[in-house]
């Protein structure tokens, strides 16, 4: 999530935002909600492509698909502060990311693979993945992942260290050092359409 969801890296944040602390403005033509929490003298704020894809999400524009994240925040206080964010930051009106990640994808279930504290790690391929596709049931050649690390290749990592069996396949990456722009979002879609035909085949 940090710096690649959103514009800021959470173990640098000082405060647990709350609802005192949202900043209102423009959803992307979409009307007026929540586009920021502050923590402390730091705004934090979603990627646009990042915006555009969970509203198309939400849309329901690709059917079938369901979202969660695999974040290797530092620290406990910043895995509080990710989850409070969540819980504040509007998709659409009214609906916060939370809303439809954790209550709509999941009914409400929070699979979401936060921190890097046991059971988890620094190493999302060995981890995060893992205990992902045990709640989800969802298997590995059927993701989409997102990830904007610069000092690992997560991306490689995961696609490499997490494949079925059966196809040999893992989940379709897409690096994002900048965070998600809505080119990377029309790049990763179109990635998995590609990767989806194979699976087919």
């Amino acid at each position: 999530m940090d710096a690649c969801l959103w514009d800021q890296e959470m173990y640098e944040m000082t405060d647990i935002p709350s609802k005192n602390d949202v900043v209102m403005g423009e959803l992307n033509g979409r009307g007026e909600g929540v586009i920021g929490v502050m923590s402390g003298r730091n705004k934090i704020s979603l990627h646009k492509g990042s915006l555009i894809s969970l509203q198309e999400h939400a849309d329901n524009k690709y059917s079938g698909m369901r979202v969660a994240f695999a974040s290797s925040a530092d620290t406990p206080f910043a895995e509080k502060v990710g989850r409070a964010t969540l819980k504040l930051l509007e998709v659409l009106p009214g609906l916060t990311i939370w809303d439809l990640v954790v209550n709509r994808d999941w009914k409400g279930e929070d699979i979401n693979q936060i921190g890097r504290q046991p059971p988890l790690s620094s190493n999302k391929a060995r981890s995060h993945f893992p205990r992902l596709k045990e709640a989800s049931g969802i298997r590995y050649d059927r993701m989409l992942f997102f990830d904007d690390c610069q000092w690992g290749d997560h991306c490689g990592m995961v696609a490499s260290g997490c494949k079925e069996k059966d196809s040999g396949l893992g989940p379709v990456t897409v690096r994002t050092p900048q965070g998600i722009r809505e080119d990377e979002w029309r790049l990763g879609m179109e990635n998995y359409a590609m990767h989806s035909k194979k699976l087919m085949e």
